[in-house]
Parts: structure tokens; C-alpha cells; sequence
């Protein structure tokens, strides 16, 4: 279906074109209930700046409950590169008072707050912003009718930000086309109806907040941009990897990943099973790696705590598997749509015993799509557990980048079948253990033993407390080689001064930001973040005794002694005073200004360094 493009009539932006004002980057928050759809008005502005060589960042708190709630979408876009969603909004837009009230602290001084005038009330004597009432509500019904209004309100402040920001109205409505095209016609012509009833707001009442994006530098690859949430970024980063096989069971916020690998395995000759339970979703996965296919399962925090006896069963037997976490306030159900770090400690030593077993965190979206080959490669080389530590933060985040090279990329899924010779041992005490899958020729036709029992070479039980040694320490050692292999973490900003800031997972962007800001204030500060977290990276001992200061930034609790998780693992590791925390747990993700002010508290100081965001 072809949809009509709104254009404006001859000249009647032209008295005011001259008054907008050049933005590098903006932030805009939207702020309503679940129901109202503002998730789409952001995803469509997120995947816009994508097509438009804008980067782009999103944030999004949605409700715990079934029945919904107040829901904000927050999206920062813009010409330059974008680390953080913002810590405070340039534009607001409040679709009920409630929406007003909890959010209008979030809007900066000199601000835009847009707000419907059918539903808000805001305060008069509040000058710090400029104040634009719309009948947004009004405004729908007239163009749409009543009974569509709900769903077409987020429709119409698509075509009111379209209109402040000059945005590219041919590609909105490619998108709008690409979103709805598949229902009927008269859904179509609606959504249309109320993105032209906001992009025709008279000009007069935007008068004070038109605004253009400065133009965006070309960038250096050339590639189009992919502009997806890192849960899709993680499944394809998997599919890329070779995992053709997995289960799982759904649970806040793993399932979308489920839910894509579902649709999409088949289509490579593959399947994803939906469990009955948690223990089903690990035994099937593990089913799949023992027959030759690395096999993925995930789930967050409340899952994984269900799959741990099986994951001690994929250590002794050294099986190749995937982990997904994507992490959620905790503990127990918690805060299921609220983001934490919470879940290290269970990563690392969540089973009982000695279960060395490697843990990654991604960066950012980005990222995710390769912290997937990085876990694919490693739990095929070293033929161990790898668990990917994501968060809700990363798994409901939109961000635009350059497309990965596929053709490069992509690796051959098929199981190694080759004959094994008479000298085979899958656990051998001197090299990485190399299972035989189910078909694979034995000269001797003497099939190996896999199991949860302690073993010799060939796999069979046995309670030898030497051999127990012997391999409990071919357990580790692989790891420490592991290790070993890994690359020295980069240090961002000075490489040597008062401050070293060290991060891991969707941390890094507000990380930077911040460093950059103490930077800019005159202070000597730099930053490391950390992708490989169980092992360690070579060389982080001595990048630590360059600095005065090592503060470590998660979302997790100070604990009992008074140090975030990475912090204490990495106290125990270094036994450096230095390294202390900067933590919280208020579900949110970290502000810059939050961490700054957490150096100064660590350095002792008062006030902070350069300007705020």
C-alpha cells in the first residue's frame, strides 16, 4: 500500500524556517500511559535517525503489571556520537497530569514542555521552560473519531515532533507504512489521518520551539545503518555465531530473544523449543550441544537460579553452551522491568563446587551482536559454559549502527563428524576437551561416557581423589589459557592520573560521558570497561597503579563490606585500596550527573566538574 506524504503547502513554514535553531543533539521524553503507545512514537524516531545517519540512543520504563501504567519513552538523537540517553529531557511531552507532575524535574532549564491541554494543567508561575498546550486529545478525535483517539494520540505527536525538528516526512511515512502495512486499509488511512492532523499544528503555537538537526558527518564505513533493541542485536549476533538449536521459557525480559529465535531458527534449518520449565529449557540445550549443535538457552535472574544444577552438569561434563542473563532488579521477582547488575556473583559462582565457567558483558547494542561471536568462539575453542550478561537497560534500548559484514562474519553450524582415531580421549589431562557427537566414527568402537560423575580420559565415573585433582585443575587451567589469550582492556581519556573509572555492561556510555566531563573540568581521568569478566583480561593490575583512584560503577548494592560485586572480585583479585564503588539500585540507569558526583564523594571534594548534561 502506498501512503500519501505529507508535505507542507508552498511558504508555510517560510515566516519561520529562519527561527529554527541548529541542535547538535536533542532529548526528547515522552511521558503517558503503557496504552498510549508511546513506545512506537520513540521506536519510529529511533529507527528515523537511523535511515538518516543519526545516531540515536533510547530509554524506556514500562509497568510491571498486566494491566499497564504510567510508561516513559526517552530518545536522544542526533548529528554526533550519542554515549547516554541524557540525564535531563530538552523536550517534554506530558500526556496526563500525572505524566506532568512526576516528570516536569526532568526537563532542563530553557526546556520545551509540550502537553495536552485536555488532560494538563501546568503550573503558571513555573517560568524555567517554555509551555506550548496542544489539544492533543481534541485534536485526534477530530481528525481520526472518537472511537480511535486512544491509539491515534501517539500518531499525532509523531507528526508534531516531525514538524518541530524538520524531520524527513517521506521517511516517517515509509516507516508508518512498514509498521502498519499489514492490517487493513482503514488502520492505515487512520494512522495517516492523525500523523497529518499533528504535523498541521499551526506554526504560530510552535513559533518558540521549531528547531533543525545540525547536519550528520559522513561516516567512515560507509555501511548502512541497522537501527534494532539489543535483545534482536543479541539473537542475531547468535544466528551469525552458528546457533541453530536452543530452549527456553519465558520470563521479563529474556523472552523477546526467545520469542525472535523461535521464528527465525527454522528458517536455517534449526529449532528453538519452548519448555514446560526452566530445568526443561537447560536439559534441551544441553541435549543440543551434546549432539554437536552449541546450543543456546537464556532467562534472567529467576531462571538462571532454576538452571544451576544443570550448569554444574555442563561444567564437569565440559559441554559447549550458551547462557543468556539479561538482568532484572532483584532478588526474587522484584523489579521485573527495572534494570540491575545484581546477578555477577550468580554468574560466576551461582553452582555448587568448583565450576570455573566463563562469564562476557556487552557494551552496548552494538555490542551485543558481537559479545554473541566472541561466546560462540570461546565455548567452541575451550568447550565450556559461556553466560552472556546483558540487562533490561540493553535488551529495551534502540541504537542505530553500521550494519555488520555478514558475509564476513557468518559462521558454518555443522557438527564435526569426523572419524576418531584409535588414541581418541575427549577428556585428556593435557589438551581442551573435543567431544564426539552421537554418529561420529570411533576406530575402537569404544564410545565415550559423558556425565555429571567425576572422570577419567574416557569419561568414565570414578572416585580417585588424585584423579579429582587432576581434573578439577584441567578445569581451570583452560580458563586461566583463556585468560591469558585475551586483549589488555583500552584506557579512554589520560592514561595515567588522579581517577580511573572502571564499568562493565550497558555502563559504558554514561561511564564515558562522565569521564569526559571530569576531563573537561581540569581533572586527570580515564576509563577502562571491561567485556570478558570471568576470566579477567591480562594487564589490568598495572593500568590500576597508574591511577590514585579506582572507582568502580555498577548497578548493583554496596553489600555488607561496603563494594559493588565487580568491585569486591576485583579487591580480592588486586588487593588494592584504591579500587572503591560507585553504586545504586533504584532501578534506573545511571546519570552522569550521578557519577560525577559519586568521584567527587570518593575524592572528597565538594561541587562537580564541567557542565551539566
Amino acid at each position: 500500500m502506498v501512503l500519501p506524504v505529507t508535505t507542507p503547502a508552498p511558504g508555510a513554514d517560510s515566516a519561520v524556517s529562519a527561527e529554527r535553531r541548529a541542535v547538535h543533539d536533542v532529548v526528547i521524553r515522552l511521558a503517558g500511559n503503557s496504552q498510549d503507545g508511546i513506545q512506537t512514537i520513540g521506536g519510529f524516531l529511533a529507527r528515523l535517525a537511523g535511515r538518516s545517519d543519526q545516531d540515536v540512543m533510547t530509554y524506556m520504563t514500562i509497568p510491571s503489571t498486566i494491566s499497564g501504567g504510567p510508561s516513559i519513552f526517552q530518545v536522544r538523537m542526533g548529528s554526533g556520537e550519542i554515549l547516554s540517553s541524557g540525564d535531563q529531557a530538552d523536550f517534554l511531552v506530558a500526556f496526563y497530569q500525572h505524566s506532568y507532575d512526576s516528570h516536569v524535574h526532568s526537563l532542563r532549564q530553557g526546556g520545551v514542555l509540550i502537553y495536552d491541554s485536555d488532560h494538563v494543567t501546568p503550573n503558571p508561575d513555573d517560568k524555567r521552560f517554555t509551555a506550548v498546550g496542544i489539544p492533543i486529545t481534541g485534536a485526534t478525535v477530530e481528525a481520526v473519531g472518537g472511537s480511535s483517539k486512544d491509539k491515534g494520540k501517539n500518531l499525532f505527536v509523531l507528526g508534531l515532533i516531525t514538524r518541530i525538528f524538520n524531520l524527513d516526512v517521506a521517511k516517517v511515512a515509509a516507516l508508518i507504512s512498514e509498521r502498519f502495512g499489514g492490517k487493513s486499509e482503514d488502520i492505515v488511512r487512520n494512522a495517516m489521518l492523525a500523523f497529518d492532523a499533528g504535523y498541521g499544528t499551526p506554526a504560530d503555537n510552535l513559533r518558540d520551539c521549531l528547531c533543525r538537526f545540525d547536519a550528520a558527518p559522513a561516516r567512515a564505513s560507509g555501511r548502512p545503518q541497522v537501527t534494532v533493541d539489543g535483545n534482536l542485536s543479541l539473537t542475531y549476533g547468535l544466528i551469525a555465531a552458528g546457533v541453530r538449536h536452543g530452549a527456553g521459557y519465558p520470563i521479563t525480559p529474556w523472552s523477546t530473544i526467545m520469542e525472535t529465535l523461535r521464528s527465525e531458527l527454522s528458517k536455517y534449518g534449526g529449532i528453538f523449543v519452548q519448555t514446560e520449565d526452566e530445568l526443561g529449557a537447560i536439559g534441551y540445550a544441553l541435549g543440543f550441544s551434546y549432539s554437536g549443535h552449541l546450543a543456546v538457552t537464556g532467562s534472567a535472574g529467576p531462571g538462571l537460579s532454576l538452571k544451576m544444577e544443570a550448569l554444574g552438569w555442563a561444567v564437569m561434563s565440559e559441554m559447549p553452551l550458551i547462557v543468556i542473563n539479561v538482568q532484572r532488579g532483584g532478588p526474587s521477582t522484584g523489579m521485573p522491568t527495572n534494570v540491575e547488575q545484581s546477578d555477577l556473583l550468580q554468574a560466576i559462582y551461582g553452582s555448587h563446587g568448583d565450576t570455573p565457567r566463563v562469564v562476557l558483558a556487552p557494551k552496548d547494542v552494538e555490542d551485543c551482536f558481537y559479545i554473541a561471536l566472541e561466546a560462540c568462539r570461546i565455548a567452541r575453542e575451550y568447550s565450556t559454559p559461556v553466560l552472556i550478561l546483558t540487562d533490561q537497560a540493553l535488551a529495551t534500548r534502540i541504537e542505530a549502527f553500521d550494519e555488520p559484514d555478514l558475509a564476513k562474519l557468518m559462521v558454518d553450524p555443522k557438527p564435526d563428524l569426523s572419524p576418531r582415531g584409535a588414541d581418541f580421549q575427549p577428556y585428556p589431562i593435557d589438551r581442551v576437551t573435543r567431544h564426539a557427537p552421537p554418529g561420529a566414527p570411533i576406530a575402537t568402537g569404544r564410545y565415550p561416557t559423558v556425565s555429571g560423575l567425576e572422570h577419567d580420559e574416557m569419561g568414565h565415573p570414578s572416585g580417585n581423589p588424585a584423579q579429582h585433582m587432576r581434573m578439577t585443575a584441567k578445569r581451570r587451567e583452560k580458563i586461566k589459557t583463556l585468560a591469558a589469550s585475551l586483549p589488555v582492556p583500552a584506557v579512554h581519556g589520560d592514561a595515567d592520573g588522579e581517577v580511573l573509572m572502571v564499568g562493565w555492561g550497558s555502563t559504558w556510555g554514561p561511564v564515558r560521558e562522565a569521564v569526559n566531563r571530569l576531563r573537561a573540568g581540569g581533572m586527570r581521568a580515564g576509563q577502562v570497561h571491561l567485556r570478558h569478566l570471568h576470566p579477567l583480561p591480562p594487564g589490568l593490575d598495572e593500568i590500576f597503579r597508574r591511577y590514585g583512584h579506582v572507582l568502580v560503577v555498577e548497578m548493583n548494592d554496596e553489600g555488607l563490606y561496603g563494594f559493588g560485586q565487580m568491585a569486591m572480585m576485583l579487591r580480592a583479585r588486586y588487593a588494592l585500596p584504591s579500587i572503591r564503588s560507585i553504586t545504586k539500585t533504584d532501578g534506573l540507569t545511571f546519570r552522569i550527573s550521578e557519577i560525577v558526583s559519586g568521584v567527587t564523594r570518593n575524592l572528597g571534594r565538594n561541587g562537580s566538574h564541567g557542565a551539566h548534561a
